[in-house]
């Protein structure tokens, strides 16, 4: 056994463990709980598990993702490096750790909460109220004697019904067991929080009777790249608090079918709801209770919206039925699942709610995010598309709804691209270039003085809508143009630079490859051709949609000009266009907060018909046809040309 000692740039802390010998650097850091982001699982594609040998020896080849002058500094991919002898490691704060860290979001400029109170505004004139069964009641109770000796639970459960019209009163486990300090310490004056329901008062807590704390809830996204959350109050619908970090799970794989993989193998059904949960919820949620100092046991009810394979690692259950033909989930819909039982930091009785799966690849999410984008309550034709690890679409209006998914690979977010990452500080999300310098002008995550990391979805869009405008590339990706900014390596792969390593923060170029573009080309691809056949389905064109909703965290918006130009959009109106954000964790938001809002998503999952495009007799011709730049038929995009 070697010694594999980790440490961390810009960090005093190092993390020591034990590795057999030949086992990879990527393997010890996993066993070891070291999070080294690896997107392609480990299979040397990335480029992405980057670390630098501090000391001792391992074995591996230099590869394509390494210079030579880098594999003489030390760096190497940790997925091709065995350890043989005790080792230093450095894990280097670079585009992958920003995709991990964690972000909380300041609400005081309101434009946060804004975003939520129009959604709420709009799903209650479509007939959905926005209410919930939770209450604080005040109990004054005579304090115990000699001749009154009546036990302190029900001595409580008196109280309430005497304080509220209820037939009954159940006190859970985690209340009896402290009401009686609380009782004698409060002087028998306490506010007793629960959810009346056909009746029942069912108390989730009992505090001092002058506690302020409001009653929170909690809805959580859960992307396969990244994780968003709010934090609010039930009764008023205020957010109290936002943040977002990165998937722990990323380093078993960027893709749902790595990780479902990674899950099969042994201990992987730990490995990957300890990702999910101990390492990437139970901070979030730490974070904003912190932030809007909140205990979290105040948390009453939380809502997860997350595509069917999140689902199933979320809760530890087998998702390998999943990726296999024919492809059946073990759950759609689960209810009656409790914070403790998931070991979730909320008060252990708390309501966890699911926004239900409708397909193997079609989840929560979008179920969730369908109740936000409001294509339920028009008449119009409407297509919603959801920009995430996978393209999800929903088309339809009040009277039907048609879904599917296409494997569009985690490039939206930042995955499959070598300088990728998510819409995070650093991020360029925006880009121009000008078609006779050749120069670009970014716009970064951050504001002004913010360094760049490396690109964010809608970033990408943006360079590669710009590099085929001005003629750099052409129809295939390929650079066919020559200039300061386009570099090639020694085989002839071209790249184009968008800053320079004395430009960047973290000190190296940042540049996308044609390796990254023919990545991007097929994911933009997957959803047009998606798009094509669904509507063809139906015997149908793009001619009929009168309004697009596109959500995903990408960026802060997509241009839709540029998204059009690359033939990932329907050239269509760009009126019709509307970006609606993270319509997932919007989704989930109303849920969290209203009864009648969880009933609805449940009624639209069970009414919404689901589309398998892998089984599809004409998708794989449409997908190779959009795989070009816009697009095979160009009379499909006429508005699409180079200058």
């Amino acid at each position: 056994m070697y010694q594999v000692t980790f440490r961390f740039e810009n960090s005093d802390n190092e993390v020591k463990a034990f590795a057999a010998p030949d086992t990879t650097l990527l393997e010890a850091a996993r066993a070891a709980n070291v999070a080294i982001d690896a997107p392609c699982s480990g299979n040397g594609s990335c480029g992405k598990c980057r670390v630098k040998l501090l000391e001792g020896e391992i074995e591996g080849p230099q590869t394509g993702h390494i210079t030579p002058e880098e594999y003489a500094d030390g760096w190497r991919l940790s997925c091709a490096s065995k350890i043989v002898s005790d080792v230093t490691i450095l894990v280097p704060d670079i585009a992958s750790a920003y995709q991990s860290r964690m972000k909380t979001a300041d609400l005081s400029s309101g434009e946060e909460m804004a975003i939520f109170e129009k959604l709420q505004a709009d799903v209650q004139a479509a007939g959905v109220p926005f209410a919930n069964d939770f209450e604080e009641v005040l109990v004054q109770m005579e304090e115990p004697t000699l001749d009154d000796t009546l036990p302190d639970t029900e001595r409580l459960i008196w109280g309430v019904k005497a304080a509220i019209e209820c037939e009954d009163v159940v006190l859970p486990y985690y209340v009896v067991r402290k009401l009686a300090a609380l009782l004698r310490k409060s002087n028998f004056a306490v506010k007793v929080v629960g959810e009346l329901k056909d009746g029942v008062f069912h108390v989730y807590d009992a505090v001092p009777g002058d506690d302020a704390v409001p009653l929170a809830g909690c809805a959580i996204d859960i992307g396969t790249t990244t994780v968003s959350a709010v934090l609010m109050d039930l009764k008023s619908g205020k957010l109290l608090a936002k943040a977002s970090s990165g998937n722990g799970q990323i380093r078993y794989g960027a893709d749902v079918i790595n990780r479902i993989i990674e899950q099969g193998k042994p201990g992987g059904v730990k490995r990957l709801q300890d990702a999910i949960i101990k390492e990437t919820l139970v901070p979030i949620i730490a974070a904003m209770c912190q932030s809007a100092n909140v205990p979290a046991k105040r948390i009453l009810r939380m809502c997860i919206a997350s595509n069917t394979t999140m689902n199933h690692l979320l809760l530890g259950v087998d998702a390998n039925p999943v990726r296999m033909e024919p492809y059946i989930p073990t759950f759609f819909s689960w209810r009656n699942l409790k914070a403790g039982e998931l070991g979730l930091p909320a008060n252990p009785n708390a309501r966890v709610l699911l926004a239900p799966n409708i397909g193997s690849y079609v989840g929560g999410d979008i179920t969730a995010g369908t109740l936000a984008s409001l294509i339920w309550d028009k008449d119009e034709f409407s297509l919603f598309i959801d920009l995430g690890t996978n393209g999800e679409l929903v088309f339809g209006n009040r009277d039907f709804m048609m879904s599917c998914a296409c494997s569009a690979g985690p490039a939206f977010e930042g995955g499959d691209i070598s300088c990728g990452m998510r819409a995070t500080d650093g991020a360029i999300e925006a880009v121009t270039i000008d078609k006779d310098t050749m120069r670009p002008t970014l716009k970064i995550v951050g504001g002004e003085g913010q360094k760049p990391v490396g690109l964010c979805g809608s970033g990408i869009i943006d360079v590669i809508a710009e590099l085929y405008r001005t003629s750099i590339i052409s129809a295939k990706g390929q650079f066919v143009r020559e200039g300061a900014r386009v570099l090639r390596d020694k085989h002839g792969m071209g790249r184009y630079v968008l800053a320079e390593a004395g430009e960047s923060e973290t000190g190296r170029e940042i540049a996308i490859t044609e390796v990254d573009i023919e990545s991007f080309i097929r994911a933009k691809g997957a959803i047009f051709s998606a798009i094509h056949v669904m509507l063809a389905s139906l015997d149908m064109d793009v001619s009929v949609l009168e309004h697009v909703y596109v959500a995903g965290g990408i960026g802060s918006g997509i241009n839709m000009e540029n998204a059009v130009r690359i033939g990932m959009l329907p050239d269509i109106d760009r009126s019709l266009f509307e970006y609606i954000g993270n319509s997932s964790l919007s989704g989930a938001y109303a849920m969290a907060l209203s009864e009648a809002a969880d009933e609805k998503v449940h009624e639209l999952a069970s009414n919404m018909t689901y589309m398998e495009l892998s089984t599809h007799p004409g998708y794989m011709d449409e997908f190779v046809a959009a795989c070009f730049l816009p697009h095979t038929d160009a009379a499909l995009f006429p508005s699409s040309v180079q200058e």
